[in-house]
């Protein structure tokens, strides 16, 4: 029997979590501002994320779950990124291709949990719609207040340093889709 030719590690489904989350802009203009969520009970600034539902596609949870956590109204955000995914219906070998407008994630977090639980976390880029923050839709287990932040401040007051990485990526691509000067 052979064994596979790279490291593989498999989860039934009951051992894994698929999430989305995203990084909020208030606008794709100067100077870039994102939104962080401040856990009241836990006094820690996380970026707004959350499990997909069953049936849901992990793009449509990304944005669902950051509205119900930061009360915005929000889009997905388009942006000028290299990725594996291929083009739809492409026959090719696997590789890594510049993408013009994609809404493909740019990047995936994996946790794994205490109780051995996998979690990953599809990370993309949402902005605000325009629309006024709307008030209640957090669930009632959840507890955060939202707040917008220009990027140096965002990445000191994130408490974890995947979200700072991954908030620091998210920018670099906005800035340079958007040709937004810093």
């Amino acid at each position: 029997m052979a064994l596979p030719k790279y490291p593989t590690e498999q989860f039934p489904s009951s051992h894994f979590l698929i999430c989305g989350g995203s990084i909020l802009f208030e606008s794709t203009r100067a100077p870039l501002r994102v939104c962080l969520l401040h856990h009241n009970a836990r006094d820690e600034w996380l970026l707004p994320k959350g499990r997909k539902d069953r049936g849901e596609d992990v793009t449509v949870a990304a944005v669902r779950e950051t509205f119900e956590e930061t009360g915005y109204p929000c889009q997905r955000l388009p942006l000028d990124l290299t990725t594996r995914a291929p083009e739809a219906g492409a026959q090719t070998k696997d590789a890594a291709v510049p993408v013009p407008g994609s809404e493909e994630p740019f990047m995936l977090t994996l946790r794994r949990t205490e109780d051995g639980v996998v979690k990953f976390i599809w990370w993309f880029a949402t902005v605000r719609t325009g629309e006024d923050k709307v008030e209640g839709t957090q669930t009632a287990v959840e507890s955060f207040e939202s707040a917008f932040f220009e990027i140096e401040e965002a990445l000191r007051v994130a408490t974890f340093q995947a979200d700072r990485e991954v908030i620091a990526k998210a920018v670099e691509l906005v800035r340079a889709t958007y040709a937004v000067v810093k």
